[in-house]
C-alpha cells in the first residue's frame, strides 16, 4: 500500500452528487461529472492491504480490490484496469449498479467507513475507455465450434464475451429490439447513461460476438432448430416472470408492474416515444415494494413531474448500524440506506404523508379502490408487526393514480416457449434446474444467471456468465482455462 496510515489520516469521502434541483429536470447520471478523479487516488490510500481481503470472498467476480486500490493510489492506471478487468467483464456497470458486496466486507469496516471500492472501480473503468486500456480482444484463431447465448443480459454478455475470446463463434439471441437485458430498458438512465452499454457492445461486436435483436427465442426460432445450427446453447434469459400483489382492485386501470412502467420511460429515452402513456406526470403514485426496483421507480416518477410519490416497505425500518448478532460483519447488512432516489424525495417532499425519505415502512397493501370507470384513486394499507401481522386500527388510505407494484420475480418467463419446448426441470422455485457443471438435463443446453439461480445482484450475473463459459469451453474442447469464479451452488457470506 502506497500509504500505510492511509486509513488512518484520510476519511471517507464519497463521489459527490450533483444537487437535486439540477438533477431531476434531467435524465443523466446523478453524479458530478469530473468529480470522482481528483478525489479517488486518497480514497485508494484507505485500503489497508489487510493481509486476509474478506472482500474477495464479499464479491462473488474475486476482484482483486487490493491489488488495484494500491495501484490507484499510484496513479498506475494502465496497470490498474488489467487487474480489473482480469475478473470483471463490465466493471463501469458494476461501479454504477452494485451494491458493493465487497464493501460490507471491506476489514476497515469493521470499525469504520469502508473503503470506497466501488468508486475505485468506477473511477478504473471510466479511465480505461478515455486511455484506450481495453481495446477489443478479438481471439487469434477460431475454434470451429458454435454457440448460442440466449439473452443479452449482464450473464449472457459476459457468457458471451468470454466464450468469443476463447475462439468460439457466439451468436446472441435477444427477444427485444435492442440489446442489455434490463441494462436497457429496466435501469433508468440516471442510475447508468446507455452510452456506457453501448460501447462495450461495440467492443464484443469487433471482437466477432454476432447479435440477434428482435428474435425470440421459443417463438421467432425453434429451440430444436438452434440446437441444430450451435455446438452449445447457453440461457441466460435472467429471472423476467414478475411477482403479483393477490388483493382486491387488483384489476383496476393505473395498478402496473414496475416492469410494465420503467421500460416505457427508458423508450422516451431512446427516442422511441415522445412521451411515456403510463407517464407519472400530475399523478399520486404509490409504490409497493422496497428494493431496489422501487427506488428506479421513485426516481423516475420524481423525473417525470408526479404530484406525489410514496413508497411501501412491508419490513420495518432498518437502523442506522449493522446488528452484530444477526448479520455480523462481513455479511452484507440491512441497514438505512439513502439511494439517490430517495435523497431526492426527502429533499423535494414527494410523499407528505410518509417518512422523510418516500418510504413508509412496516407497511402492507389491504386493496385499490377506483372511481366509476374503474380507475385507482386509493390505495389502502395497514401497519404490520416483524411476523407481517396486522395492527389493529392502523388502516388507511392513500391517494393513488398510478400504482406501480415492484415486489421482484419468480424465475424465467415461460410465454415465449422456450423452457417448455426444451423440455426443461424446474426446481421448486421456479427456476431452471442445472447440475454442478450448469448444464440442463437436455444435452448441449447450459443454463446461466437469474434463470437459474433466481433474482440476484449484477455481479452474481457476470460471475454467472463468468463461470458458465468455462463449463460450456470444457465441454466443447475437453478443457478450458476460461475462469470460473463461482459454483452454480455458491451463494452470498451468510450466518
Amino acid at each position: 500500500m502506497a500509504d500505510p496510515k492511509g486509513f488512518m489520516t484520510t476519511p471517507r469521502q464519497d463521489w459527490p452528487r450533483r444537487p437535486v434541483g439540477e438533477r431531476v429536470r434531467d435524465w443523466d447520471e446523478v453524479y458530478v461529472p469530473g468529480a470522482l478523479l481528483p478525489i479517488i487516488s486518497k480514497q485508494a490510500d484507505r485500503c489497508m492491504d489487510c493481509g486476509i481481503p474478506f472482500c474477495h470472498e464479499a464479491c462473488p467476480l474475486g476482484n482483486l480490490i487490493p491489488e488495484w486500490n494500491d495501484l490507484v493510489s499510484r496513479e498506475d492506471w494502465r496497470q490498474a484496469s488489467d487487474r480489473l478487468h482480469a475478473t470483471n467483464n463490465f466493471p463501469e456497470f458494476t461501479g454504477r449498479l452494485c451494491p458493493a458486496p465487497c464493501e460490507a466486507g471491506c476489514v476497515l469496516a469493521i470499525n469504520q467507513p469502508a473503503v470506497t471500492i466501488k468508486n475505485v472501480e468506477c473511477a478504473i473503468a471510466d479511465r480505461a475507455w478515455e486511455e484506450g486500456f481495453a481495446p477489443p480482444r478479438p481471439p487469434d484463431r477460431l475454434s470451429g465450434r458454435t454457440v448460442a447465448v440466449i439473452g443479452s443480459g449482464p450473464t449472457g454478455l459476459a457468457a458471451a464475451q468470454q466464450l468469443t475470446r476463447a475462439g468460439h463463434t457466439v451468436a446472441v439471441y435477444e427477444r427485444d429490439d435492442r440489446l442489455g437485458g434490463l441494462m436497457r430498458y429496466g435501469i433508468p438512465a440516471f442510475k447508468m447513461e446507455k452510452h456506457q452499454l453501448e460501447r462495450r457492445l461495440e467492443q464484443m461486436r469487433a471482437e466477432g460476438t454476432k447479435f440477434r435483436t428482435s428474435t425470440a427465442v421459443g417463438r421467432d426460432v425453434g429451440t430444436e432448430e438452434l440446437r441444430s445450427r450451435y455446438d452449445a446453447v447457453v440461457i441466460a434469459t435472467g429471472a423476467t416472470a414478475w411477482r403479483e400483489l393477490d388483493v382486491p382492485g387488483r384489476e383496476l386501470t393505473g395498478v402496473q408492474q414496475a416492469m410494465e412502467y420503467l421500460p416505457l420511460a427508458n423508450r422516451v429515452g431512446e427516442g422511441d416515444l415522445d412521451s411515456s402513456p403510463m407517464s407519472a406526470a400530475g399523478k399520486h403514485v404509490v409504490i409497493v415494494g422496497g428494493g431496489d426496483t422501487g427506488a428506479d421507480c421513485l426516481g423516475t416518477a420524481v423525473r417525470e413531474g408526479a404530484a406525489s410519490v410514496t413508497q411501501l416497505d412491508i419490513y420495518a425500518q432498518p437502523g442506522a448500524e449493522r446488528d452484530e448478532d444477526a448479520e455480523p460483519w462481513p455479511t452484507y447488512p440491512r441497514i438505512y440506506r439513502l439511494s439517490a432516489a430517495h435523497e431526492e424525495a426527502r429533499e423535494l417532499g414527494t410523499a407528505p404523508v410518509a417518512d422523510a425519505d418516500a418510504r413508509l415502512f412496516a407497511a402492507s397493501t389491504l386493496r385499490f379502490t377506483g372511481d366509476a370507470d374503474g380507475r385507482v384513486r386509493a390505495l389502502h394499507l395497514v401497519e404490520v408487526d416483524a411476523r407481517r401481522q396486522p395492527r389493529p386500527g392502523t388502516e388507511r388510505a392513500l391517494p393513488a393514480d398510478l400504482v406501480l407494484l415492484a415486489l421482484g420475480f419468480s424465475g424465467p418467463d415461460r410465454t415465449d416457449g422456450l423452457v417448455d419446448q426444451l423440455g426443461l426441470r424446474l426446481d421448486p422455485r421456479g427456476t431452471i434446474a442445472r447440475d454442478a457443471s450448469f448444464a440442463t438435463e437436455v444435452p448441449g443446453v447450459f443454463v446461466a444467471g437469474d434463470a437459474a439461480r433466481g433474482q440476484s445482484l449484477i455481479v452474481w450475473a457476470i460471475a454467472e456468465g463468468r463461470a458458465v463459459a468455462a463449463a460450456v469451453d470444457r465441454h466443447l474442447t475437453g478443457g478450458s482455462h476460461l475462469p470460473a469464479p463461482i459454483g452454480p451452488y455458491d451463494g452470498p457470506l451468510a450466518v
